[in-house]
């Protein structure tokens, strides 16, 4: 494996990272490799020494080395192929991700939660059916699953990250959902932390826990064992979710996070359900 995989992967001290902690060597190595690209993709868009046109331009070279070498791509893309060729991968599906992350460069506010779900989609729920593929299953549900979980971690990442995207120039949360409990833009530009922006929180909180519930609905049992990261996952993101909702959603002022004890302890629940 390409060793700058695993050095992305470690830095990015991600709670995605994490579940990989459940995986056999060989199926840990290739998930790691893809990791890697998602996260080298979300740099190119989150580089604030990159203007717009070279951001697109680093994206249009990672499209195609999904389907073919140039003299010029780094090891990760070959590795990446060759994961493709392994897993039956589309490469349609990774064009969504890269699809997604380019949506940063030229939208920063959403209108209805269904524009905002199209984004969720392609930035989680399709990292979620390469997944599934890497970890391996037998029943097809798994894909609506991997599409439900992904659009809650989605969701719980979003409420997390308000104060942070802000500052960032952008804002995820729908404007219908603003307009729903007479919170206005200007006030969350203003970081007004109010009783309104509680209960917008508390509405967003509950639609991410709609997609949990739905989630956990759709795992097939016979695919409970080959789900686990996935699972990891979920139970880390959900106690992140439970987190913040007791703590009343100051997420303009806070990074929420779990401990480290705090995850050992849902790694631990979850690896204790399949044996």
């Amino acid at each position: 494996m390409n060793v700058n995989a695993a050095k992305i992967t470690r830095q990015s001290k991600s709670n995605l990272a994490l579940a990989f902690v459940s995986l056999g060597r060989e199926r840990r190595q290739d998930i790691t490799i893809f990791y890697a690209f998602c996260r080298v993709i979300d740099n190119i868009a989150d580089d604030v020494n990159l203007i717009a046109e070279e951001k697109r331009r680093r994206l249009a070279k990672w499209r195609g080395w999904l389907r073919s070498a140039t003299p010029d791509e780094p090891s990760l893309a070959l590795d990446l192929r060759s994961l493709i060729d392994k897993y039956s991968l589309s490469p349609g599906m990774l064009e969504e991700i890269i699809a997604g992350v380019e949506m940063d460069l030229s939208i920063s506010r959403y209108a209805t939660f269904d524009e905002l779900r199209a984004y969720c989609y392609r930035v989680a729920s399709a990292v979620g059916l390469v997944s599934i593929e890497i970890f391996g299953y037998r029943n097809p549900a798994c894909k609506e699953y991997a599409i439900q979980l992904g659009l809650a971690l989605q969701i719980t990442n979003i409420i997390r990250d308000v104060g942070k995207d802000l500052r960032d120039g952008r804002i995820y949360l729908p404007r219908e959902d603003l307009a729903r409990f007479d919170y206005s833009e200007t006030e969350l530009q203003d970081r007004q932390y109010n009783e309104r922006f509680v209960r917008l929180m508390e509405f967003e909180a509950a639609r991410a826990r709609q997609f949990f519930t739905r989630a956990a609905a759709l795992l097939p049992r016979e695919d409970r064992q080959s789900m686990v990261a996935a699972e990891i996952m979920g139970s880390v993101y959900r106690g992140l979710l439970r987190q913040m909702e007791l703590d009343k959603f100051h997420v303009f002022e806070k990074e929420y996070r779990l401990n480290k004890l705090e995850k050992a302890g849902r790694i631990a629940a979850q690896l204790l359900k399949i044996f």
